[in-house]
């Protein structure tokens, strides 16, 4: 039986992304520590069947789409090819209570991160917003 792909409605997000200004206080060192963060939040979800089983190199690969999408050199398109974020997802059925675990393991993350990251304080909101579109689209289960 065909499964049935839920189309979040708005489409992609809009406007913006991060400011690339986060990359340069950041830098790359940061952004590795900060996604081996989030992985290791989302290894002690109820979303981590949704992850591969070596969820240190999953951070790895995610770290390095944050460094291109944060202001950085495009390391994740020179390793794997053009993100296409939501066709990559594709396979996993990521319904909206899934998106807000995922989301809620970030927020995890993100508290305090301009003393554990360095992360621009300024830019911390911006980013939240940011990833509460990019996740929206990443629904594909209604």
């Amino acid at each position: 039986m065909q499964r049935s792909i839920y189309v979040p409605p708005g489409g992609p997000p809009q406007g913006p992304g991060p400011s690339p200004e986060i990359y340069q206080v950041m830098g790359d060192a940061n952004i590795f520590r900060m996604m081996l963060d989030f992985y290791k939040e989302l290894e002690q979800s109820e979303v981590r069947h949704l992850f591969p089983p070596d969820m240190e190199e999953a951070s790895k690969k995610s770290a390095l789409f944050f460094i291109g999408l944060l202001g950085g050199p495009p390391l994740y398109l020179q390793k794997y090819g053009p993100p296409r974020m939501r066709a990559r997802h594709l396979p996993f059925e990521i319904d909206e209570p899934a998106r807000l675990v995922w989301l809620r393991c970030f927020d995890k993350v993100l508290d305090g991160a301009e003393t554990k990251y360095n992360f621009p304080a300024r830019h911390l909101e911006g980013f939240k917003d940011f990833l509460k579109g990019f996740s929206a689209w990443m629904v594909n289960k209604a």
